[in-house]
């Protein structure tokens, strides 16, 4: 096949089947426009799913909206916007109201009735205002939108479809206009589509597969970023890659997450010895935000040489931890390990992207038509660290204001004119050892050279055998027919290139951005964000 024939258009296209991706949809619904979900594998694959701890919001009385503004402002360390903090802040009771209407049962206070929402508290949080359903809020909010979004056939759905690049108009003078689709790699077929779309909306996830060890599942390769910075998006303060403090150090037990919610309850980090030593670091102790607690953990596994420390527990009783965290209580028990009797091994892990392709608070980039929202985007919400319990909160707020903007726009955008995929300079490569290498090798030492601590030298490495693989990379990808391997390693690369590019121009160390070089914060002028601009643009 020498090229793509266009076989499908929508009014509206969305990459990315999490929360964003589904509650935009399902926004756009009463709309009647023509709406397409893209997503890597199956529908509900993807972080939200993995998503154990809750959603943030002021739903008690003795609470408010100004505490949970300063409690994100706090974390962000200086980064956040506080107009993007507000709004967000200001829509988050609606959200959880939005998410009780299409089914999710959260957990509710023994006895109560109505909107008595069982709520716990996380690090960075001086209140309890985190709504969840036990300890698999993911699952529940993935699943009902998942079984909502199912519910109307209208609604295409392109499963184990991988989005390759975004389709701009050709301008006179060799310049790019506004976007006119994607193309996809159908996973099955093995062949390449040309989709049309008058709208794309990126809501591919984060990037933390960039890392040797994450909590990640394993689609979450950075693709929207990558996309849109091809596409000339820009990206901001993409050197804060948030490390969870606690995964299962276990070898059966791939990327799996203690929820933060256990410390939120009591549960204490400690030594092999028995000490609980994160006091040492923070007055807050294990609820001090997740950069502190998981750079206070790397401390200690370096200083004593360990592999992991222990999160306990244990003091709480059976009963109560039975109750509060049925699912990872059950997965530990299938390894082996019986959390109500003794402390879990855990260790750090890249868990969440908190910056990436600028946005407004309607979701719009920098790319007439181009639209990215959840964790691929950069709103200024999370500035320097993310407060627990925001990410989900984010996907549903902006995914509602990127469904009304759209709404209110689409009408005056024409349909886009077809541009099929050409690959007929390309063959098969019978080398695909070369991307398995490259993969490995990529997570590996970003991983070492840019992880939890960094230094310049550290990153000046990194970038010099990034700048080799992506040029290896891209040899590859003009030479061969594409796999999906190949393009999740293809955005990989990029994110990586970004990732150290930003920690590069940052001269302090600020939130999630750590560096042995520069320790403090920068002493002179406010504190700004990292923000990289494509060439030629």
């Amino acid at each position: 096949m020498s090229a793509s024939v266009l076989q499908k258009s929508f009014d509206v296209l969305i990459v990315g089947s999490g929360a964003a991706g589904l509650s935009l949809a399902l926004d756009l619904l009463p709309s009647g426009v023509s709406i397409a979900v893209m997503c890597k594998d199956e529908l509900q694959e993807g972080s939200s799913f993995y998503a154990q701890g809750g959603i943030a919001a002021v739903l008690d009385a003795s609470d408010s909206v100004e505490s949970h503004i300063a409690d994100t402002l706090i974390a962000g360390v200086g980064l956040c916007h506080e107009n993007a903090v507000r709004f967000i802040v200001e829509n988050a009771s609606a959200a959880i109201a939005r998410l009780a209407d299409l089914g999710v049962a959260f957990s509710r206070e023994e006895g109560a009735r109505g909107s008595d929402y069982h709520l716990t508290r996380e690090g960075g949080h001086s209140h309890r205002r985190v709504a969840h359903v036990f300890d698999s809020t993911g699952r529940a909010v993935e699943t009902t939108l998942v079984d909502r979004i199912r519910e109307h056939p209208s609604v295409t759905l392109l499963e184990r479809h991988i989005a390759i690049d975004v389709i701009r108009e050709e301008l006179p003078g060799k310049r790019c206009g506004r976007v006119t689709g994607v193309y996809a790699l159908d996973r099955d077929g093995g062949h390449v589509e040309a989709i049309a779309a008058r709208v794309v909306v990126l809501a591919t996830g984060g990037a933390s597969k960039v890392y040797r060890f994450t909590s990640n599942p394993d689609i979450a390769t950075g693709d929207g970023i990558a996309m849109a910075w091809r596409a000339g998006c820009r990206v901001a303060n993409m050197e804060f890659t948030q490390f969870h403090p606690t995964c299962l150090f276990h070898p059966e037990a791939k990327s799996f997450l203690v929820t933060e919610a256990v410390r939120g309850e009591g549960g204490v980090l400690r030594l092999p010895d028995g000490e609980r030593f994160i006091p040492r670091f923070d007055e807050r102790a294990e609820l001090a935000p997740r950069d502190i607690v998981a750079r206070a953990i790397d401390h200690e596994m370096k200083r004593l040489g360990i592999e992991h420390v222990y999160l306990d527990i244990t003091h709480r009783g059976a009963e109560f931890i039975t109750a509060h965290f049925p699912s990872v209580h059950q997965r530990c028990l299938e390894l082996g390990l019986d959390m109500t009797r003794e402390a879990l091994p855990v260790v750090p892990a890249a868990h969440y992207t908190c910056d990436g392709v600028m946005t407004d608070l309607r979701g719009r980039t920098d790319v007439e038509g181009l639209y990215a929202i959840g964790e691929t985007a950069h709103t200024g919400l999370h500035g320097a660290n993310r407060l627990a319990s925001s990410s989900l909160l984010e996907c549903l707020v902006l995914a509602r204001a990127a469904g009304q903007d759209i709404a209110a726009r689409l009408d005056g955008i024409a349909p886009p004119p077809p541009k099929p995929w050409d690959e007929s300079w390309v063959t098969d490569s019978d080398e695909a050892v070369v991307v398995k290498h490259n993969w490995a090798e990529l997570r590996s030492f970003m991983w070492n050279y840019v992880g939890i601590v960094r230094t310049t030298r550290r990153l000046k490495r990194a970038k010099h055998r990034i700048d080799l693989l992506s040029a290896e990379i891209d040899d590859y990808y003009g030479d061969f027919r594409i796999t999906a391997d190949l393009l999740e390693l293809r955005n990989l690369a990029a994110v990586a290139r970004l990732i150290v590019r930003s920690a590069r121009k940052r001269r302090e160390s600020r939130g999630l951005h750590f560096t042995l070089d520069h320790p403090g914060l920068a002493p002179i002028g406010a504190p700004r964000d990292t923000v990289l601009t494509p060439k030629g643009r």
